[in-house]
């Protein structure tokens, strides 16, 4: 893959975690294309900026959202002008100072490069639960303290 493709596809993810982390609900919307899908750790499904924006800003206006905590796993092309990127995630809760494990999850981002600029096709935000692999969560979670904690 193409360094500066990955670069700017990497931009791309760390600008949306980081308005999400900021509160920023038009600054995360503006990062999806007209059509971009946002699919929550809910199972929320939101399609298109202004419904992204719809969605986020009362959340980020009445709930103490937790900031994420991430680690890219993995860039790929899926052609000239897009690409799908992996990251794990966690969350540390506000007045925490530990990444909760109950809330660790997959991240995938598509991306598409529209007009000469990056925009997200698809985000998705999948738990990680592992359901009766104990092993798996405490895993993702270290390898996230590694991360928090600049191990």
């Amino acid at each position: 893959m193409n360094e500066s493709i990955r670069d700017e596809v990497i931009a791309l993810y760390n600008n949306l975690i980081r308005a999400w982390n900021d509160r920023d609900a038009k600054g995360m919307a503006e990062k999806f294309s007209e059509e971009g899908v946002q699919i929550g750790f809910d199972g929320s499904k939101l399609i298109g900026q202004r419904e992204i924006l719809a969605h986020l800003g009362p959340i980020f206006e009445s709930h103490p959202t937790a900031p994420f905590v991430t680690k890219i796993k993995g860039v790929r092309a899926l052609g000239n002008d897009s690409a799908l990127l992996h990251a794990i995630a966690g969350m540390v809760p506000p007045g925490k100072s530990d990444i909760e494990p109950s809330v660790n999850a997959h991240q995938t981002l598509i991306a598409a490069k529209n007009d000469s600029e990056w925009q997200v096709e698809l985000f998705q935000n999948t738990p990680a639960q592992f359901h009766g692999r104990p092993e798996l969560v405490e895993s993702m979670t270290e390898e996230l303290r590694g991360v928090y904690f600049g191990k």
